[in-house]
């Protein structure tokens, strides 16, 4: 681990997951709808994205991990288009870096019976890919509670990879 930087994935330093490496590696995730946002919390450490749905894409998005999420149904699949990142992410399990111009759209789709969420993934980065590239992942359904799992300072997992600690009271 080179000091100051996050350990092999985001979860190991409590930071964000972004996108799409939390869509490839994340899971299970619960999703809460309404009439104008769909929740996608990610069942590992709780993190929320937010999708708006049927509006558009704002004119310049504040860069952040999650990026900017619209959303809409074509028929029975929810498509996320996703713009606006910052670059403190990965775009998978690899450590794959992306520069700011990272573009996802996700089409998440009940399958087999209602058995499945298939999530088929376009990406592109015209500053870091060659091409555009694909990728599907399938989760099976499940009726799971949410549980709980706090990743906070004093949180050390199996090593030590620098969680931020504030070692002074708040009082």
């Amino acid at each position: 681990m080179k000091a100051g930087k996050i350990a092999f994935t985001p979860g190991q330093s409590c930071v964000p997951w972004g996108v799409p490496y939390v869509t490839l590696s994340g899971g299970p995730f619960f999703f809460v709808q309404t009439p104008k946002e769909v929740l996608i919390i990610e069942e590992g450490d709780r993190q929320t994205r937010h999708v708006y749905m049927d509006v558009p894409h704002s004119q310049n998005p504040k860069p952040s991990w999650y990026g900017e999420s619209v959303g809409r149904y074509e028929g029975d699949t929810l498509v996320v288009d996703t713009i606006g990142f910052n670059t403190k992410t990965f775009a998978d399990n690899y450590r794959t870096p992306h520069t700011d111009k990272l573009h996802v759209v996700e089409r998440y789709r009940v399958t087999n019976g209602g058995k499945t969420l298939e999530v088929q993934l376009l990406v592109e980065d015209p500053d870091t890919y060659n091409q555009p590239w694909q990728a599907i992942r399938r989760y099976d359904s499940d009726t799971a509670d949410l549980g709980e799992n706090i990743c906070q300072e004093g949180n050390f997992n199996l090593f030590d990879y620098g969680i931020p600690i504030d070692n002074t009271p708040d009082f």
